[in-house]
């Protein structure tokens, strides 16, 4: 689709369309541009390209199988989204699990957590240009799934979560997999810095680019490094610990630029943190049961549940209202995905095309995030 309008001072807007089949999209997102010239005058997106019902599915199956479909949501934070459910129907049903199944958790979430930032990474570096980022960005999110797979049977979505604790216990090489990881990545992450944030092309693409206010970050609910990148402090782990985090030294990493540099030195910083965290607990891991004794039929009491967790992308809300049946009456997820889409514009507008691509990268979308 493309229209052309003459408007009074004689220049051209153009309405052309930016997906939904288009690789910096990262998936089948639609934005409808209003160009004037190279310059964006308005970002429209069309949505509903991948959805898939899952919050409907979730009503039509039990607390246990539900666990399955939330980590095709947001498939680069899958161990997150499972534990976010997790945690909502434990809350529930007022389960203590194991200690040992609290620290597996947390490792395995910032192990995902880093295992998304390098891969995002690599595309964003191949998104300006630089093909050589994209290599060594999978390089290491490879390693990473590897363990993984060693110990969850799949790379991707996981599925390790479950009500109560974790499916099965660690495979005995895990401890030593994650620590050669960390040694390993502590020499790595150090070349993201040199092929990429000191890079003057990088620089001129990124800096004082697609600024978002802290303000407008807060109105428009950006909540993961997106909106930490503009001041706006909304670290789950800090704000409302969950799981063992009140019990872990690191910091929550803000700037207050606001620009597309900005959010993507924070998720830089995440992944030093995210090492920092696993190294106080891998050597630390609990023995005893890695799983509560819960019923096989579970059936939730009456009432509305809330549970917030941090994914790599933000803030992901569970929301459960139960009628005391084995399965939720209603179920709704609050996607930090589909909230950052939302600011796309405001931070857009007079920017070039060019401008767009590298913008849309530091908000890091996947799309199924968005969509469900």
């Amino acid at each position: 689709m493309e229209e052309t309008i003459i408007s009074p001072d004689g220049t051209q807007e153009y309405f052309i369309n930016m997906g939904p089949q288009h690789p910096s999209t990262h998936g089948v997102l639609r934005l409808v541009l209003t160009l004037d010239g190279e310059i964006i005058e308005k970002v429209e997106p069309h949505l509903g390209y991948i959805h898939r019902s899952i919050e409907k599915m979730c009503e039509k199956d039990n607390y246990r199988q539900i666990i399955h479909l939330t980590d095709r949501m947001d498939y680069l934070s899958a161990h997150m989204n499972n534990h976010a459910v997790s945690l909502a129907i434990e809350n529930a049903l007022e389960v203590e699990i194991p200690d040992r199944a609290k620290y597996i958790r947390v490792i395995m979430d910032e192990l995902t957590r880093i295992s998304s930032h390098t891969l995002w990474w690599g595309v964003m570096g191949m998104d300006l240009g630089a093909i050589t980022s994209f290599l060594y960005g999978f390089r290491d999110h490879e390693y990473i799934t590897e363990i993984f797979e060693e110990t969850c049977g799949a790379r991707l979505t996981m599925n390790y979560n479950v009500p109560g604790g974790v499916m099965f216990d660690i495979h005995p090489n895990f401890v030593k997999h994650v620590k050669d990881f960390i040694a390993d990545f502590k020499t790595k992450l150090p070349e993201y810095d040199t092929l990429l944030s000191g890079n003057v092309i990088f620089l001129e693409r990124t800096k004082g680019i697609g600024i978002l206010t802290k303000e407008d970050a807060i109105s428009f609910g950006v909540t993961g490094p997106a909106g930490r990148a503009s001041g706006f402090s909304n670290d789950v782990r800090k704000k409302e610990p969950y799981g063992i985090y009140d019990q872990l030294d690191f910091k929550e990493i803000l700037y207050t630029d606001g620009d597309t540099y900005s959010r993507y030195k924070a998720r830089i910083d995440e992944m030093w943190e995210s090492i920092k965290i696993i190294e106080q607990l891998i050597d630390n891991i609990p023995e005893g049961d890695f799983q509560a004794k819960t019923r096989k039929v579970i059936k939730l009491p009456k009432g509305e549940f809330y549970q917030k967790v941090e994914t790599a992308r933000g803030e992901l809300g569970v929301y459960i209202v139960s009628d005391g049946k084995m399965n939720p009456y209603r179920m709704k997820f609050r996607s930090p995905g589909f909230s950052n889409l939302s600011a796309l514009d405001r931070m857009a507008r007079g920017g070039k095309i060019a401008d767009l691509v590298a913008i849309m990268s530091t908000l890091d979308l996947v799309v199924p995030d968005i969509d469900r």
